[in-house]
């Protein structure tokens, strides 16, 4: 067994029975082949929700400040995180990013790139669109529905994915493309709150 599969199987059992998870549409996520996972972020235990409810490893895009605290930067990269410097053009995470789904991995990504205090969906940057059209992969929009409170449930939704050969063929921009996933992201939401 990996250390992820270790590690989502320890997780698993402590955190499901707190706050209930709640799976929909898991099966709009492709079994195998590169997928681009996009999902609004509310908590710091998204990543973990996400992880022990998807059927396949993720690989996370997780910002570079978790790879300078000691204990946490062994075991984030031994999940297969790599990191991003937010608020540059960080062109190594943009290749990591390319290479993971090239792979035919599931690359998990938050594209507001930081928590919203609000919990509403925020303006999602250029860079998950800029992952949409440089590869073949699948785009899948996904709804994390808080609250995060104990013993109240909480849903995830995997929305199905979206078709982006119109958008490929017809070299539309990456925040054009951002907008589009943000706005799938959206009406997860509104349809399952």
């Amino acid at each position: 067994m990996t250390f992820y599969g270790f590690a989502r199987g320890v997780v698993k059992g402590i955190f499901s029975p707190i706050y209930r998870p709640e799976v929909i549409g898991l099966e709009n996520v492709p079994k195998d082949g590169g997928v681009l996972l996009c999902g609004n972020h509310i908590s710091n235990l998204d990543p973990i929700f996400l992880g022990i409810t998807m059927n396949r490893p993720i690989v996370f895009i997780a910002k570079e400040e978790l790879f300078k605290l000691p204990i946490i930067k062994g075991i984030v990269k031994r999940l297969n995180a790599f990191p991003v410097k937010r608020g540059k053009g960080d062109r190594e995470a943009l290749r990591n990013g390319i290479a993971a789904l090239k792979n035919g991995n599931v690359l998990g990504i938050f594209p507001e790139g930081t928590r919203s205090k609000s919990g509403e969906v925020g303006k999602g940057l250029a860079g998950v669109g800029f992952f949409a059209l440089k590869t073949d992969a699948e785009v899948v929009p996904c709804a994390i529905i808080g609250p995060y409170k104990p013993f109240r449930k909480l849903k995830v939704v995997y929305g199905k994915p979206i078709n982006m050969d119109y958008y490929r063929e017809n070299r539309v921009s990456s925040d054009e493309v951002t907008t589009i996933i943000m706005d799938s992201i959206k009406e997860l939401i509104n349809k399952y709150k």
